[in-house]
């Protein structure tokens, strides 16, 4: 049995509350350490939810964390309302991520925005940040909402990459629909009526939705169609203004029974070239999906019904989701590295504000330390200088790609760890200004390739060479006086041997 999310974060509240919709939203205390909670000034028409917000004016990023299984297939939504909550009536400008990867800029807008995306989770939790990327404009989040959905769902995009949605719309609803319609809890929008359109509902409530991406029976219920043949719906999906990857879904369903003489016929043309290798004919009391991928597309790309030549009745659409695919997703940070940051985590509460991915996206790493540029990054420094640490370091040796480490001006006991000196490629380390103890390992001191600092640590041994010791003055007399004897021993034998060959 697989663990499904459903959860509703309401950022900034501190209470719990249950929405129009029996959705139960949660204060966002238990998810993230770091910013605080405001309130918006002004209203406006926005969900209970969005009056409240939480703001961040410290690290490069901050980080929600969702716990869910490994492969998940998950809906994601992110909400931002600015309004006016610093009474400065300048909304800022920063970075939406998701798990490493870039998702949006979130523009400067005093109008709500809403973002939702799709992806496969390569990692056993849903990571959502917002990082800075102006001076003194702090980064803000409303309301962040996570759904798991059946891994069976928008499968025709490759698992490695995300779906950015950009349009999802029931047509001829009178209303916004969503959960509890939709157990997925995605939001199918209304839609105004463009002109030579008309509004259809089913004559019946026996639909059975039994297509892969199982929309709502709501949904289904309610369609459009043109108001002749000779009159064809242009769908408008909202694409960027260059052309990129898109996945669309388009779904069909007959609205009453036709009797032998009528028949609803069409093709989707996206410019001007048709996309089916068949007419569509929406099924009666069912539904037919059909799923436009494989394709780039921009805003200037047109997608229009044209009923077929032998149709008696004009074309018919119930609902639409359009959709960006986005960059590829990474694989994250070394799982070795990450793994022993959190383990330095766990040891220092200090360091427990940074989250999310350690180094990606770049420049986005945390605060303290630095990455090199391999698909999966490796940690290549820790800079733990002067954050008010004290006790033992844990075993750091899993990270093996580690060349500077800088653990100056903090409180660390005990001796110098041994690990210190397993890091093949490090060149730096610095240790002082702590209360390090003992003796420094072997494995440290005799690295030749290593510039070590262990000043300000009284309680470490000194393992310098000894200086040879000046003789005291006793033996300096003792010295003379043997000098003096040799001397005069070698004197009396120079007179003798001269005596001798005098003669």
């Amino acid at each position: 049995m697989r663990y499904a999310v459903f959860v509703s974060i309401d950022c900034g509240a501190s209470a719990s509350s249950i929405d129009e919709n029996s959705i139960t939203w949660v204060g966002d205390d238990s998810y993230v350490k770091s910013g605080e909670s405001y309130v918006v000034q002004t209203l406006g028409e926005v969900a209970h939810v969005a009056t409240t917000l939480r703001v961040f004016t410290t690290n490069k990023k901050n980080c929600y964390s969702i716990k869910v299984d490994e492969g998940d297939r998950v809906l994601v939504r992110a909400t931002f309302n600015y309004g006016n909550y610093d009474k400065k009536s300048s909304p800022p400008n920063f970075d939406l991520l998701f798990n490493g990867n870039l998702w949006v800029n979130v523009p400067g807008y005093n109008s709500s925005l809403l973002f939702e995306t799709i992806y496969t989770v390569k990692g056993d939790s849903v990571s959502i940040c917002v990082a800075q990327t102006y001076p003194n404009q702090f980064p803000f989040i409303s309301a962040l909402e996570v759904r798991s959905l059946n891994t069976s769902m928008y499968r025709h995009v490759d698992p490695n990459y995300p779906l950015l949605l950009s349009k999802r719309v029931a047509f001829g609803t009178n209303q916004t629909l969503r959960f509890p319609d939709d157990t997925y809890d995605r939001i199918w929008q209304k839609t105004a009526m463009a002109e030579g359109l008309n509004k259809v509902k089913s004559d019946t409530s026996m639909i059975t939705v039994d297509v892969e991406d199982h929309p709502p029976k709501s949904v289904i219920q309610s369609g459009i169609v043109s108001a002749n043949l000779s009159t064809y719906i242009i769908l408008l999906p909202t694409l960027a203004t260059v052309e990129i990857p898109i996945y669309i879904n388009t779904y069909f369903s007959e609205v009453s029974k036709l009797n032998l003489t009528q028949k609803r016929s069409f093709e989707m043309y996206i410019n001007y070239n048709s996309t089916t290798t068949s007419p569509i004919i929406p099924p009666y009391k069912s539904v037919l999906e059909m799923v436009t991928t494989g394709i780039n597309a921009s805003a200037s790309t047109q997608f229009v019904l044209i009923p077929s030549n032998d149709s008696t009745l004009p074309p018919l659409i119930n609902a639409m989701e359009a959709f960006f695919i986005g960059s590829e997703l990474t694989d994250g940070t070394n799982a070795k590295d990450v793994d022993a940051l959190t383990l330095l985590q766990k040891s220092f509460e200090q360091l427990q504000e940074s989250s999310g991915d350690p180094c990606l996206p770049s420049p986005y790493t945390w605060d303290w330390v630095a990455c090199n540029s391999d698909p999966r990054p490796r940690v290549t420094a820790l800079y733990l200088n002067g954050l008010g640490l004290s006790g033992t370091l844990p075993d750091l040796s899993s990270m093996d790609a580690l060349q500077k480490i800088y653990l100056q001006n903090n409180n660390f006991t005990d001796e110098v760890p041994e690990f210190l000196g397993s890091f093949p490629k490090l060149t730096e380390l610095n240790l002082a200004n702590n209360k390090f103890s003992g003796t420094i390992p072997v494995s440290v001191s005799q690295r030749k390739d290593l510039k070590l600092n262990i000043s300000g640590n009284p309680g470490i041994a000194d393992t310098s060479p000894a200086t040879p010791t000046p003789p005291s003055s006793a033996s300096n007399t003792q010295t003379k006086s043997l000098v003096l004897v040799l001397l005069g021993a070698i004197l009396q034998t120079y007179i003798f041997c001269w005596i001798i060959v005098g003669l």
